[in-house]
């Protein structure tokens, strides 16, 4: 395949709203050892591109500058000594930067097929979300069958996708929502109860729910003031884990919950994890979740597409989290 010389990709012309978004143009990325360049078709939209655009997110030091952190394409070359991927090959991919472009590098370990059944866009949307599920709630949080999982912003990408996973490995979902509309999204997805936290107490309806023994996990992607409450909402050896911090990274803590009921505290992020860590994961990923997607258990959740050129306005509608699911870019649909 003969490569262009050039691709467009999105810029911030400065740290800024969505509007400082644009086309240019610029040379492709170089392949480094051990990476395969992408021939990007979808980029998926996440908070953390919010971030990084307005100028509070940097790119780790040996990462593309250019926005996004997952794909869906096809190879268009492999570096020299890749053996697992071959020009042609339909792959999704979790990426250190670079998604908004015609064209991308990222790790070949990270590289996975795209599920039987799923479309290249369907398959954009999994890596980022999937990788972080699986690594935070399964891994970290070590949720199991039987247990329950209390997490935030259920109608988000993460969050539908945490719901639709725990569900699927035998877990009881309660999940925190903003609007009836998205409690209805939710309970779709396999929640088992869906709060409206403008409504309802969540700390009461959970101990209501579990008859007051608590949520086994939390995956908080809030932080701030639901901290204390979510250390309230666990049960005994409970696992609460931190993920993103929307309404802040600091909060006052009483810290005899965790002392007197053995909780514990984690978290991730996933741009910041080892190499070894994220190759790992993509491996867990396809062995124990892509069987699930190529059975029909579970579903990407799409809710608007925009073309690469509208990246501001796909950033817009991200912020205004009026969104239920994944929001996409189309680089070349």
């Amino acid at each position: 395949m003969k490569l262009p010389a050039t691709m467009r990709h999105v810029a911030a012309r400065e740290p800024g709203p969505p509007d400082v978004l644009g086309l240019v143009e610029a040379a492709l990325p170089a392949l480094r050892s051990g990476e395969v360049l992408v021939r990007v078709a979808y980029a998926g939209v996440n908070r953390p591109d919010c971030l990084q655009r307005a100028g509070g997110y940097p790119p780790p030091a040996d990462a593309s500058p250019i926005l996004g952190l997952e794909v869906a394409g096809t190879i268009a070359a492999p570096a020299s000594g890749v053996g697992s991927w071959h020009v042609g090959d339909r792959v999704c991919a979790l990426t250190p930067g670079g998604g908004y472009a015609e064209y991308c590098t990222t790790p070949a370990d990270y590289c996975l097929p795209v599920p039987r059944g799923l479309s290249l866009l369907e398959a954009a949307s999994l890596p980022e979300n999937y990788f972080t599920v699986w690594h935070n709630v399964f891994e970290r949080g070590a949720l199991k069958q039987g247990e329950t999982l209390l997490v935030h912003g259920g109608s988000s990408g993460i969050g539908l996708a945490a719901i639709q996973l725990a569900k699927a490995f035998g877990a009881r979902v309660i999940t925190t929502v903003g609007s009836a509309e998205k409690a209805e999204a939710c309970r779709r997805a396999g929640a088992d109860h869906a709060l409206n936290y403008r409504e309802q107490d969540f700390v009461a309806e959970v101990a209501a729910i579990t008859a007051k023994r608590g949520a086994d996990v939390v995956l908080d992607m809030v932080g701030g003031d639901y901290i204390e409450k979510n250390l309230k909402c666990l049960a005994i050896d409970g696992r609460m884990v931190l993920i993103a911090f929307l309404r802040g990274s600091r909060a006052e803590i009483d810290w005899r919950f965790v002392m007197l009921k053995r909780q514990t505290i984690t978290g991730s992020t996933m741009r910041a994890t080892p190499h070894e860590r994220k190759a790992a994961i993509a491996r867990a990923v396809r062995e124990r979740v892509w069987p699930l997607f190529e059975a029909g258990t579970v579903k990407p959740a799409i809710y608007r597409v925009f073309p690469l050129a509208e990246a501001a306005a796909a950033h817009a509608l991200m912020e205004s989290s009026r969104h239920i699911g994944k929001i996409m870019l189309a680089v070349r649909p």
